[in-house]
């Protein structure tokens, strides 16, 4: 049997019914019929079987994949390559098809993000990208590689300058600059102070903060007079 037929015969033999109605509401932009209903542990455990295999290349060829768990599966099969430029790689093959937050959110693989240097030329091309979940991607990588000792004044102007009526873009910028608010305040408060960003990412870029345990009582208080109408 095909590698390609034998992940699917699988997929569906440990789907959970009740588990593929909860998970389709929390995807909405994609089909439910397309989401068979197994659970991240399942999947990662059977990923971490998958990528031992000699022949896991042609799955991860089959682009693009049919079913939402096919892409999860993916995803987490790349998190597991150990090589820098071969993870890199496959990332950059397989962000053209991610169509979901999950998938995007999810593949986040440890020998990329422990090479910031390297990557940063890579995470400029994503964030400058024409595919909504690509620059997702790049921000997120933005959010969670380069907020602590790897941070330059330069990446929030990044974030700041991508312009996008995609909700989930626009909800990834929110989530960085909220973040940045606990780890880089000083570096970004300026950015709502002068009103650098548009209005609904500023207003929920600063609602994300204010319910965040990370940032301060005294700047949550000077957040909520900055909001905009």
């Amino acid at each position: 049997m095909e590698i390609i037929q034998e992940i699917r015969q699988r997929l569906f033999e440990i789907r959970d019914d009740k588990y593929q109605q909860f998970n389709s509401s929390l995807i909405p932009n994609v089909n439910s019929e397309l989401v068979i209903g197994v659970r991240t542990p399942e999947l990662r455990k059977y990923a971490a079987e998958l990528a031992k295999r000699e022949d896991i290349g042609k799955f991860l060829a089959a682009l693009p994949h049919e079913y939402f768990e096919e892409n999860q599966l993916h995803a987490f099969i790349i998190e597991k390559t150990r090589d820098y430029d071969r993870c890199l790689s496959e990332v950059e093959e397989f962000l053209p098809y991610i169509d979901n937050w999950a998938t995007c959110d999810q593949c986040i693989p440890k020998v990329l993000t422990k090479n910031p240097e390297r990557l940063i030329e890579a995470v400029k091309r994503w964030v400058s990208s024409d595919k909504p979940y690509t620059v997702r991607y790049g921000i997120g990588m933005l959010m969670r590689a380069y907020l602590d000792d790897g941070f330059e004044p330069e990446y929030p102007q990044l974030v700041a300058g991508v312009e996008s009526q995609e909700y989930y873009v626009n909800m990834m910028r929110a989530w960085y600059f909220a973040t940045a608010l606990a780890k880089q305040y000083e570096a970004v408060i300026g950015y709502f102070e002068d009103g650098r960003l548009d209005l609904w990412t500023h207003n929920k870029a600063i609602q994300k903060a204010c319910e965040s345990y990370r940032v301060n009582n005294e700047h949550k208080a000077y957040l909520k007079t900055l909001k905009r109408k």
